[in-house]
C-alpha cells in the first residue's frame, strides 16, 4: 500500500466519521420529538449526559496535530 492509498483511507474515515456526527447532531431535534410522541420525554433529559460529553471529546480530538 503507498502513501497516496493510505492518505485515501485516512481521508474516507475522517469523511465517514464526521458523517456520522453530523447525522447525530441533525437528528437529535428529532429524536426528543419521538420520545414526546412515544410518552418517553423524561428520557430527554439525560441526552444531555450523552451528547455534550461526546461533543467534548470529538472537538478535543479535532483540535490535534
Amino acid at each position: 500500500m503507498n502513501t497516496e492509498e493510505k492518505s485515501s483511507n485516512g481521508l474516507l474515515k475522517v469523511g465517514l466519521i464526521g458523517t456520522v456526527i453530523a447525522a447525530l447532531c441533525c437528528f437529535t431535534p428529532l429524536l426528543v420529538v419521538l420520545f414526546a410522541a412515544v410518552g418517553l420525554a423524561a428520557v430527554v433529559g439525560y441526552l444531555d449526559f450523552v451528547l455534550l460529553p461526546a461533543l467534548g471529546i470529538f472537538n478535543r480530538k479535532g483540535t490535534r496535530r
